[in-house]
């Protein structure tokens, strides 16, 4: 009876019942390729569900974190560290991703089929002034409404910043409706987040069994297999070395104590390939678990999600080389260094959704004359390779936010 009891007590943590539904979802779309349209929807509901709750909880959570934090030379503080780090985490990156595609030269003496082509990639032709325009917002409900992430955040940010201009009783009046409405989203997106193992078994199950079903899980050891492994190999130095290396410089804490504690949000964002799908997990865990708090919380991690795409630019730098190198195109110094720049700025401008940066991609090689028909040629191993990147992209977010609040003299739990 005691151990009847105690079954019924015992309650598996979220983060093991989501990696109990991955596992299951990758055995499933192994197994039974055939039956994916049984499980699709699992997964759709729940990617919906999510994509339901980020807008309004992105727009609160920064008016929110920009209101609260204070004087205009408090938030100039705080902006100027966050994007400090952003700033130098994503150069590293780039860097790293030159040096390891110039070491292995993954591209010479291959030839690879051409598995899609451009014109077959939606917004392919966006140009990066166009990204940079696009941040002001003529229509902001529109914005939301397409899920348009820069202009949300730009709009949230200038929205917050003049809520402290405002008069006492103005500012009072708005910065509890904006926490009140906060604290509704953050309940509406943990409701949503319940049903994460379930959901992210039929995304799983769903990606895995398309693979299986066309052979596409063994391309990774055919001829794109060194250029997989160099960006997935880059981003888990970077993720593993890099972050946690200027993390234990600046904040003398335990990067890996820090990221166990994050591993939920870590997880959520491997498994769907979308930091902003991860937002609403980090946002909270941050808070409750490691004692960052809510303004700057609610400052940095929306506009990481966004605007610091680590993982992002070193595949834009390493694919772009590697592209260089399949074609026969021998890339000078100085325009590898136009192809760094042009990947930390373009990391800039990609969406939190999965492959937004391959979009963007489009934008790198056309800064160095590139023919954008190589972009189909690493298509085919997008998919995991994004799953890897994003991780590192919200890693990157969340060490930043953590370093910020140290450095602003809040204590860490941990």
């Amino acid at each position: 009876m005691k151990f009847l009891a105690s079954l019924r007590k015992f309650k598996l943590a979220l983060h093991w019942q989501i990696l109990i539904g991955v596992l299951l979802g990758i055995l499933f779309g192994i197994l039974a390729p055939g039956y994916i349209g049984y499980t699709k929807w699992a997964g759709d509901l729940f990617l919906r569900g999510l994509k339901m709750v980020v807008i309004p909880l992105v727009f609160s959570a920064l008016v929110m974190g920009v209101s609260s934090v204070g004087e205009a030379a408090d938030l100039g503080r705080i902006a100027g560290k966050t994007f400090a780090w952003y700033l130098v985490t994503t150069l590293l990156a780039c860097v790293l991703g030159l040096l390891l595609v110039n070491f292995f030269k993954p591209g010479m003496n291959v030839s690879l089929p051409l598995h899609e082509t451009v014109t077959e990639i939606a917004g392919a032709e966006v140009s990066f002034i166009d990204q940079i325009i696009a941040i002001v917002p003529d229509n902001v409900f529109q914005a939301m409404a397409e899920g348009n992430m820069l202009p949300v955040i730009f709009f949230a940010i200038l929205f917050g910043f003049f809520i402290n201009s405002a008069p006492p009783k103005t500012h009072q009046l708005l910065g509890d409706i904006f926490n009140g409405i906060y604290e509704v989203m953050i309940a509406m997106t943990f409701l949503v987040i319940r049903f994460a193992p379930i959901g992210l078994f039929g995304v799983v199950s769903n990606m895995v069994g398309e693979q299986a079903g066309t052979g596409g899980l063994g391309t990774l050891f055919g001829s794109l297999g060194i250029y997989a492994a160099i960006i997935a190999g880059g981003c888990i130095i970077h993720g593993l070395v890099t972050i946690p290396g200027l993390f234990k410089i600046l904040t003398r804490k335990n990067p890996f104590t820090f990221m166990k504690m994050m591993g939920t949000a870590l997880l959520t964002a491997f498994t769907t390939a979308s930091s902003a799908a991860s937002l609403p997990i980090a946002l909270q865990d941050i808070q409750e678990k490691a004692g960052v708090s809510r303004k700057i919380a609610g400052f940095s991690l929306p506009l990481g999600n966004t605007v610091n795409m680590n993982g992002t630019a070193l595949f834009e730098c390493i694919t772009a080389i590697f592209i260089a190198q399949v074609y026969g195109i021998d890339l000078s110094l100085g325009q590898q260094m136009i192809v760094i720049l042009t990947s930390l700025l373009a990391a800039v401008g990609s969406a939190g959704i999965p492959l937004a940066g391959l979009v963007m991609l489009a934008v790198v090689l056309r800064a160095v004359g590139l023919p954008l028909e190589g972009i189909g040629l690493v298509l085919v191993v997008q998919q995991p390779l994004d799953m890897i990147r994003t991780s590192v992209n919200v890693w990157g977010d969340m060490t930043g936010a953590a370093i910020v609040a140290h450095s602003e003299g809040e204590k860490l739990n941990f």
